[in-house]
């Protein structure tokens, strides 16, 4: 885990990698929790039977449901303990390159990427590459954008 606690560190860290997190489990109640949370009950996603004939051999997470874990990898990689707020800006490029079948487990590969002076602090791209184990092509890969205020 590494640590930041001023913004010149975070801007002396772009255009390195940060870490990786830990293995996380995707099953099918956490699949479930995410359509019941998201309204997005499409078979593919919770119908077992249906999935189990369907073109992968069984249901796979949504692709919005890898990309809300960006937060929990991010956390097991990195933190910030500057002295301002913090504000997730947005997301600048998302792709889906894999599905991921149910019970598949993930992790994310985390580099810092570019950083821009605001006049009220930093903006920072979190580049996420999410890897399913076991696969050459990753889950999603997203830059995440992220404001530091001073």
């Amino acid at each position: 885990m590494r640590t930041f606690t001023t913004l010149d560190e975070v801007a002396a860290a772009a255009g390195t990698d940060i870490g990786t997190s830990e293995w996380l489990t995707v099953d099918q109640a956490r699949i479930d929790a995410f359509a019941d949370a998201t309204l997005d009950h499409q078979w593919i996603h919770v119908d077992v039977a249906a999935a189990g004939e369907g073109p992968f051999g069984s249901t796979i997470a949504h692709g919005f449901l890898t990309l809300s874990l960006l937060p929990h990898f991010a956390s097991e990689v990195f933190a910030f303990e500057t002295p301002g707020a913090r504000l997730n800006y947005g997301l600048e490029r998302v792709r889906f390159p894999s599905p991921v079948p149910v019970d598949s487990r993930l992790r994310s590969h985390v580099r810092f990427g570019e950083v821009r002076d605001l006049p009220a602090g930093k903006q920072l791209v979190v580049q996420h590459t999410v890897e399913i184990e076991g696969q050459d092509k990753p889950a999603c890969v997203a830059a995440h954008v992220v404001l530091l205020l001073a």
